[in-house]
This record gives C-alpha cells, structure tokens and sequence, in this order.
C-alpha cells in the first residue's frame, strides 16, 4: 500500500474521531449561549465555536484535497 494513502485514511479517522469527541462540547456551549444571551461568558464561548466551525472546514477541505491528490497520484 500507498504510503499517501495512509497519511490520508489516518488524517481523516483522526479528524473524524475529534470533530465527534468535540461536538457535544459544542453543542453545550451553544445552548448556554441561548440561554444565557447576556453573559459575560458569551462572546469567549461564541468564538470558541466559530474557531471550531473553521477549523472543521479546513480539516475538510484538507481531506478533500488529499483524496483528489491520492487518485490524481496513483492513477493519474
């Protein structure tokens, strides 16, 4: 086997593994941040979900990326 393919079969086990691990944690915080709209808790708890989001979309585009560039690779 390819060396790439497991660099990317790992990259997204792994990714997926964190965004599930950390996606109760999320949820929690959007629901404080409902609940308590005034708080000043808020906005650092408001931005740890947008970092969050971003990064989850990086880590998809990456995969994304991996993948085109796996086939383009090996059967290019």
């Amino acid at each position: 086997m390819d060396l790439l393919l497991w660099i990317t079969i790992g990259f997204i086990i792994i990714g997926f593994i964190v965004l599930l691990s950390m996606k109760t944690s999320m949820e929690n915080k959007l629901a404080s941040i409902s609940a308590n709209y005034e708080d000043e808790e808020s906005p650092r708890k408001a931005r740890s979900i947008i970092w969050w989001i971003a990064s989850t979309t990086v880590w998809g585009i990456v995969c994304m990326i991996l993948v085109v560039w796996y086939f383009h690779h090996h059967f290019g």
